[in-house]
């Protein structure tokens, strides 16, 4: 998406930002011999071949990014409060990548079995049209047989649903077809009324998942593998400038430690430092030069 970014009362600051977005940059930061690509639509106006360049500065593959002949991006106003903690006004209604699921045909889906995984959140799901909805879990039916792992990040956004009861059913499908499952606490408190890490892995052992990640803000992760449940202390960050992205660069950051062949304990607390770095800077983004230092620290 565009992200609008208030620099004083008279200015605003542009970029680029998404959830799935962020977490493919800092698993390309951190992991550069990993092939990351981004699945999106977006349009053929100025802001459209703005973010393509983007994505491809990053180093990201763009193959599978399609251009709507008349739709545009979508865009979204964020606001910190002095704690950093976040509030986001969106411009969504007409965003190309609610129409993802028309350009994803036989022949892109064939391609995509031969990734090693799929990464999606409960925003790409929520915005996509209601009515691609079976298609995309039917598209991902045959990714998952191709032996395409899918990890699945609630992500959950109320106001781009029509309803609580819709967000549940459809997150019900998603945590049933994954093999790996990253949720927040927060997401599972608002939806299923799950008030800590360990109450969220209870929750997620009913469904058939080889890996789950709870992320519980500062406070730990706590992983299930097969049967063997951790929690691992955080030590928390003091200069928060900005939450926006933590739990995307610990996500894109963890993701490809495992791809990597990192143990899971290795790959939380990577994906723990990336968080806590790029909470002390504004954006969902950090700036490169910070981040790749702060990571070289942590032994990347």
């Amino acid at each position: 998406m565009v992200e609008l970014r208030e620099l004083d009362d008279a200015t605003m600051g542009q970029s680029f930002a998404g959830d799935v977005y962020n977490s493919a940059v800092y698993m390309k930061r951190c992991f550069p011999k990993i092939t990351v690509s981004m699945i999106t639509a977006i349009g053929r106006d100025r802001l459209s071949e703005k973010m393509l360049t983007r994505f491809k500065s990053e180093d990201l593959e763009t193959q599978f990014v399609f251009q709507h002949p008349s739709k545009v991006p979508g865009m979204y106003f964020i606001e910190t409060d002095s704690a950093g903690e976040r509030r986001f006004t969106y411009w969504r209604n007409d965003s190309a990548a609610k129409k993802v699921v028309q350009f994803l045909n036989d022949d892109v889906v064939e391609q995509l079995t031969a990734a090693d995984m799929f990464f999606f959140s409960g925003i790409p799901l929520a915005i996509i049209d209601e009515d691609s909805r079976d298609a995309f879990w039917q598209k991902l039916e045959r990714l998952k047989l191709a032996g395409v792992k899918l990890v699945f990040d609630p992500n959950y956004r109320a106001q781009l649903w029509a309803g609580k009861d819709e967000a549940i059913a459809q997150f019900d499908r998603a945590f049933q077809l994954s093999d790996i499952a990253m949720p927040g606490v927060e997401d599972l408190n608002v939806l299923y009324g799950i008030s800590s890490a360990e109450e969220a892995i209870d929750f997620c052992q009913q469904y058939k998942l080889e890996e789950v990640v709870v992320k519980d803000g500062p406070k730990s992760v706590v992983t299930l593998t097969g049967t063997e449940r951790h929690s691992h202390q955080i030590t928390p960050v003091n200069n928060v400038v900005d939450t926006t992205s933590a739990g995307d660069a610990f996500n894109g950051v963890y993701l490809g430690a495992r791809l990597s062949g990192k143990n899971v304990f290795e790959a939380v607390q990577l994906g723990a430092k990336a968080a806590g770095t790029v909470i002390q800077h504004p954006g969902a983004i950090a700036p490169l030069a910070a981040f790749k230092q702060a990571m070289s620290e942590a032994g990347l």
